[in-house]
């Protein structure tokens, strides 16, 4: 089994060599058909027939494009800080970054999942998770912006999330790695039998969005990668694929590949629900924090809770079984009938496709291959579905389009496979530049696919555009799909390091979008809804200044009888009532960022100043011909100064 690794190492090595020199060649002779260009161009001032959100990996954010433009919409902050919206800087979105570990500024997003209604996708919220820290994020789609985060306990490495099932009922996060649970101090070596895993039930509000942790399912502590809910016939299940089923904890470049075979745990959500209603769980203390920004008060706030029903596979019968598969799978997908699931293995030369029908007949008639911890192995010859043999080197990812047809990424061999779901013949493949790893078709993992396009994000991008030194931005390659053969259309530069995608018809959005924040309805605190309550509070060292801004002015532009040593609080309210005229705010020396202040919205920052001076503050977002007049000045004065407090406009 060592030798095939090592095959497959120079086979790698080998066909991005060759896939590279060949790049250069097509420059010359033209990769493209003549009119790619012409099907990829939106006229100014037209739109994108989808949204594309993808993430942003190690940006902890997600980006949004227009497809097929490859236009750069948007970067929504979500698990990261971001000073362009002083998102995680100002002090209402500061508790959106909260975890039991502290204030969290980062985390490595992978995969986004848009909420589903029957099966097919609805768009009104995408879920996505952060990986280094457990936790899911729900982005409103309403206003573009991250409405809730949900840390994850007894779980690390988050990764096979954030999956949504086919009604929304639950967010399901796996995790990657197993871990002690409950934490403790232990040998490494020992890990064997000793660590655990968890999956996380979200169920999820239909009103509201608003998650809450329903229950986890405990299971063996194996790596778990990525995964899939079921779908039509198998809705009701849960898909996730797991690699070092060894459970070896070092070289496990090595070590985790000894077995023929890894599994996909089959995980019955539906019979976990029985089992919470019976009252078949234990209740574990753990400790977790919920962030949720309300709309209404422009805030968020984090509450720590304090428990969780847990349920354990090992102990409770089906609820859980193991289907084999080869050797360190990746992708877990679920074709829109629920009747195949997809498992990628790595480092199978083949593509192994398992039969739902025959997953729940070899269950029925227990035939089972051994367990593991408790939990049944079933015969592999008894639940696989198909096989398409020798389709590419690596594989990793497969979606669906709306004519029965799979589309399969190849990280080894640098391209996207075309397939036949049900006789599992290959119809067509494509190169990448270079290294593929997922692949994103509009509803391609939901009932109803819309097909049409096919982006790949690829991990390797060198020769494809202006070099920038020794590290290029990642690349997305759109593919037409429509025809028998794929066409290559476009290649765009992507945000951070994009895992997974999700595409929906920008129709399903548009209309729902919101344009404004009505002052009328602003709930904030502190918000200032009229120039006449415009006010400078002091209470002991901390001052409070309640601020507002419209084109193209600050009121106040003038204060004097702030101190050194002063905690100073701008709580500023964006007077606008017109879509698209954010007003930015940026003082001197404050070591936070600008606030981006949206129309009808109230927004808080904090300055605490150091030295005596006259010190400026002005709008950082171009408003009007009068913006750079959109300006005022703050008189700092020593601790010990009998300077009173005083402001004014156009005094």
């Amino acid at each position: 089994m060592k030798t095939f690794n090592f095959l497959i190492l120079i086979s790698a090595a080998l066909v991005i060599g060759l896939t590279s020199c060949n790049n250069q060649g097509q420059k010359s002779s033209g990769a493209l058909t003549a009119n790619a260009a012409e099907r990829t161009y939106i006229p100014p001032g037209e739109y994108d027939e989808f949204y594309g959100f993808l993430s942003g990996g190690f940006s902890g954010q997600l980006s949004v494009y227009g497809i097929p433009s490859g236009r750069l919409l948007k970067v929504i902050p979500v698990f990261s800080q971001d000073p362009e919206k002083a998102y995680g800087y100002n002090e209402e979105t500061k508790p959106m970054l909260n975890t039991t570990h502290g204030f969290i500024p980062w985390d490595d997003t992978h995969h986004p999942d848009i909420s589903q209604t029957n099966g097919e996708l609805d768009g009104r919220w995408v879920f996505m998770n952060g990986n280094n820290t457990p936790r899911v994020a729900r982005i409103d789609l309403e206003t573009f912006e991250t409405a809730e985060i949900i840390e994850l306990p007894n779980s690390a490495g988050n990764h096979s999330s954030a999956f949504v099932t086919e009604n929304t009922e639950y967010v399901i996060a796996g995790t990657r790695f197993g871990i002690p649970i409950p934490q403790k101090d232990m040998p490494i070596a020992d890990r064997k039998g000793n660590f655990g895993a968890s999956f996380s039930f979200l169920s999820v509000d239909q009103d509201n969005g608003e998650m809450d942790l329903s229950f986890q399912i405990r299971v063996p502590g194996f790596d778990y990668d990525l995964a899939h809910p079921g779908r039509g016939k198998s809705h009701g299940w849960y898909f996730v694929t797991t690699y070092n089923t060894e459970e070896a904890h070092t070289l496990l470049e090595v070590n985790a590949s000894q077995n023929d075979k890894d599994f996909i745990a089959a995980i019955n959500w539906k019979k976990a629900e029985e089992y919470i209603e019976n009252g078949d769980f234990t209740t574990e203390a753990t400790e977790y924090a919920h962030n949720i920004y309300d709309e209404h008060t422009h805030t968020a706030t984090s509450t720590i809770k304090k428990e969780v029903r847990v349920l354990d596979a090992r102990e409770l019968p089906g609820l859980v079984y193991f289907l084999p598969t080869p050797k360190s799978p990746h992708g877990c997908d679920v074709d829109p009938t629920g009747e195949y699931i997809v498992g990628n293995g790595k480092l199978s030369a083949d593509l192994t496709v398992h039969s739902f029908s025959k997953m729940l007949d070899a269950i029925e008639n227990e035939k089972f291959d051994g367990e593991a911890y408790g939990i049944p192995i079933l015969n592999f010859e008894d639940v696989l579905g198909g096989t398409v043999v020798q389709p590419g080197l690596g594989p990793l990812h497969t979606e669906f389009d709306n004519n029965g047809n799979a589309y399969t990424t190849f990280f080894i061999s640098s391209e996207v496979v075309k397939w036949k779901v049900g006789t599992w013949e290959i119809l067509d493949r494509k190169p990448t530049y270079y290294s593929v790893g997922h692949l994103s078709i509009p509803g391609g993992n939901s009932q109803k696919p819309w097909g049409k396009y096919m982006v790949a994000m690829n991990k390797i991008t060198k020769d494809r555009y202006l070099p920038t030194g020794p590290e290029m931005n990642h690349s997305a390659q759109l593919y037409d799909i429509t025809g028998d053969k794929m066409e290559l259309l476009l290649d765009f530069p992507t945000i951070g390091e994009p895992h997974y995608a999700s595409m929906i018809p920008a129709d399903m959005i548009m209309s729902k979008s919101k344009k404004i924040y009505k002052l009328a309805e602003n709930e904030h605190p502190h918000a200032t809804t009229n120039d006449g309550d415009v006010r400078i509070e002091r209470d002991g060292n901390n001052v409070h200044i309640y601020m507002t801004m419209i084109r193209s002015h600050l009121n106040p532009d003038n204060i004097e009888g702030i101190k050194v040593g002063d905690k100073v609080y701008f709580h500023i309210t964006n007077l606008e009532q017109d879509f698209d005229v954010p007003h930015g705010f940026a003082m001197m020396g404050a070591n936070n960022s600008e606030l981006l202040i949206m129309p009808g919205q109230t927004e808080t920052m904090v300055w605490e100043p150091k030295k005596v001076g006259i010190w400026p503050f002005y709008c950082t977002d171009f408003c009007s011909a009068l913006h750079q007049e959109m300006q005022g000045l703050i008189r700092v004065s020593p601790a010990d100064s009998d300077v009173e407090l005083s402001w004014s406009l156009g005094e």
